[in-house]
């Protein structure tokens, strides 16, 4: 009975909650960063033609923009046994390790499928990658929404993202040296299919055990028998000791899917109602993510044909082919060392801000991108490339803490920050929503002895523009989804659109051009955001 009371108070640390939600983030990222490096070349292989295969690339986040929203504002309005954000964090856990199945295996799966296997080949990959990118994208948002329920205050949040942070680019680290090791020499590799599957097996056993983590998240639950919108801190093992309820029913999906579309007429009025400050950084970070995922996305490529000379559609064995996968891995070592740079400053980012200033920091991280990049497009040395790429993971490190700090500070003084230019208020029983909270979610940490709000605040007020007030119980999910379309966005322009480029000027270095342009119009629209609250005097 002690040691069972003793693991109860372990688990319900403040630093080992952190370290519980996050180590399902290290896990998701190290599929995510190996997914980067392996499924452009796995695209190329399959016969899918260049400006195509950037396309492929922009399916996920775009299925990400249309969905996450609602999925976000879903998880906020959530009241179940296992909490708010844990079971769309399973449920999305299941649709990437599907995927990881599915890719390694899809010339296996098509030639049981079809006696025409090349297609259904490639609709399979297509599939996967697809997969992949859209739910490890969408589960990145509600692990953020959770690790902001679990740390409320300015300075706790800003060190809880640091760890965030921290933990991405530990993830990054891994997955973008698993591609760039060669597990040929060891004797399960042939017997598994090769390197790409036993990579793809490594990242499954992964994932499981880092999923495992969140069942011991302490979160807060709705309790269904109080009334008022009472919420209380539940400690998880004991309430949901699977991830998946064993009485599941398929009526209940039916019942989520019709909560879901009954949230559609709610959340076009929250997101038609985005206060000015949320604007304001979706267009930065909007910027400054595409600036850097032009970067990320086709840096291996850019190093395999720019650099090595290589051609990825070059027959198996041959010198072209040889020279573009060792660029390939070369480009591994690349954004390893760019993640390895992130994990860096995110030691010290607290420290940095402090004495830079929020503004400052992220100023100079988007202006070191758009000079590093310039310096990618016009240099032929392979070592000053790699250096440059290693010294953007401060911009990385950057773009994965402030803007969600931020979001958490504007919530934790919304009448500050959501009611510069107020015009007319509005109370949560006019609008008919359900009850606002503190830092827009409920609950916080264990044992931090944060109020609940009696009942809810009076004043909510409208920003420029629209003439109304914002809706009562905009919950922060939501607006970090919000901040997270914007990575998604970053993904899809470049996709779409680079291919296209780098076919009509035939350079592989307008990859690096163009993120260098990017980063310049990130610089100016970065000024406008409002960092400080005296930046609302502007």
């Amino acid at each position: 009975m002690a040691a069972r009371s003793w693991l109860r108070v372990l688990l319900r640390g403040r630093k080992t909650q952190l370290l519980l939600v996050n180590m399902l983030t290290c896990g998701l990222e190290i599929c995510m960063a190996t997914g980067t490096t392996c499924v452009p070349p796995l695209l190329l292989e399959a016969g899918i033609e260049e400006q195509f295969m950037t396309m492929v690339l922009g399916v996920g986040p775009v299925l990400g923009l249309v969905f996450v929203p609602m999925i976000s504002s879903a998880s906020d309005c959530w009241t179940g046994r296992c909490g708010r954000r844990r079971p769309f964090i399973w449920l999305l856990c299941l649709g990437v390790l599907l995927s990881l199945i599915l890719i390694p295996h899809a010339s296996l799966l098509a030639g049981w499928l079809s006696v025409q296997s090349k297609g259904l080949e490639v609709a399979l990959l297509i599939t996967g990658i697809c997969l992949l990118e859209f739910c490890g994208l969408v589960c990145f948002t509600l692990l953020e929404a959770l690790v902001s329920d679990l740390f409320q205050d300015e300075e706790g949040c800003r060190q809880a993202f640091a760890m965030h942070s921290l933990m991405i680019s530990l993830g990054g680290c891994v997955g973008y040296l698993l591609p760039a090791v060669d597990w040929k020499s060891i004797p399960l590799v042939p017997y598994l299919g090769g390197q790409e599957t036993f990579i793809f097996v490594l990242l499954t056993l992964i994932l499981l055990f880092c999923l495992l983590g969140t069942a011991f998240v302490s979160e807060e639950v709705l309790k269904s028998g109080g009334g008022g919108g009472e919420f209380s801190v539940v400690e998880s093992r004991f309430r949901c000791r699977y991830p998946f309820p064993l009485s599941f029913r398929p009526r209940h999906l039916l019942s989520a899917l019709r909560s879901c579309c009954a949230l559609l007429p709610r959340l076009r009025q929250l997101c038609h109602r985005v206060p000015r400050v949320i604007r304001q950084l979706f267009v930065a970070e909007l910027c400054s993510w595409m600036a850097l995922m032009t970067f990320i996305l086709f840096y291996t490529d850019f190093i395999g044909e720019g650099l090595y000379k290589g051609v990825p559609n070059a027959k198996p064995g041959s010198a072209e082919r040889l020279r573009y996968d060792e660029g390939v891995r070369m480009g591994s070592l690349g954004l390893f060392l760019q993640c390895a740079t992130s994990a860096m400053f995110s030691l010290f980012m607290g420290r940095l801000v402090k004495k830079l200033g929020p503004r400052a920091v992220y100023l100079s991280s988007v202006a070191f991108l758009a000079l590093a990049t310039l310096v990618m497009s016009l240099s032929r040395s392979l070592v000053l490339i790699t250096a440059m790429a290693g010294m953007t993971g401060y911009t990385f490190c950057t773009l994965q803490i402030l803007p969600y700090t931020l979001a958490s500070l504007y919530h934790s003084e919304h009448q500050v920050f959501f009611s510069q230019h107020n015009t007319r208020g509005a109370t949560a029983k006019e609008e008919g929503g359900m009850p606002p909270y503190i830092n827009g979610h409920p609950g916080g940490m264990p044992g931090l002895g944060l109020p609940l709000p009696a009942s809810p605040p009076a004043l909510y007020v409208s920003v420029p523009g629209d003439g109304t007030a914002p809706p009562a119980g905009r919950g922060i999910c939501l607006d970090l989804a919000i901040l997270d379309s914007a990575f998604m966005l970053s993904q899809v322009v470049p996709s779409l659109f680079m291919g296209t480029i780098v076919h009509f000027s035939q350079c592989v270095a307008a990859y690096m051009g163009c993120a260098s342009a990017i980063g310049l119009v990130a610089i100016y629209v970065s000024t406008k955001v409002v960092f400080e609250k005296s930046d609302l005097c502007r």
